[in-house]
């Protein structure tokens, strides 16, 4: 049976976080977005779910086709969605993330034209709201982590 909703629906995005150990250089993977809105610029690997997926395949699907990366283990962090976070319409976005030893090999793929990693205290411009969300989770991570 098929049922029409008559009220507007939000789209729902993932996002990854991955990041090397708080160690000698505290590092995140990024990836530079090939196609509009924000092309050019650098941004979390992430996209749209697919109505077929739970959100963590869903992120671990898209942190593969943008990054190359996989068996990444990812814990929800936040989910995040302020009215006007995507010039595309109205979009909530669940974040995850994970945590990796070193700074593994990576490649631009998909709708990422580049990925690479950055060091967490020198991040290059990033598109959507996903400075306030590294910030944040930077925060979660230290307080939860105990690390100074």
């Amino acid at each position: 049976m098929s049922y029409k909703y008559h009220y507007p629906r939000p789209s729902v995005t993932v996002d990854a976080i991955v990041i090397t150990r708080f160690k000698e250089r505290n590092s995140i993977l990024l990836i530079r977005r090939r196609n509009e809105p924000f092309a050019g610029m650098w941004a979390l690997p992430g996209g749209f779910i697919e109505m077929h997926e739970d959100l963590e395949q869903s992120c671990a699907r898209e942190l593969e086709e943008e990054t190359g990366l996989s068996g990444i283990t990812l814990t929800q962090f936040r989910t995040f969605g302020a009215v006007d976070r995507d010039p595309r319409g109205r979009t909530i976005s669940v974040v995850y993330w994970g945590v990796v030893d070193k700074e593994l090999p990576v490649t631009g793929l998909d709708d990422a034209d580049l990925a690479e990693w950055f060091p967490l205290d020198a991040l290059p411009g990033l598109a959507f709201d996903h400075l306030d969300i590294i910030n944040q989770f930077k925060e979660f991570y230290k307080t939860t982590f105990r690390i100074n």
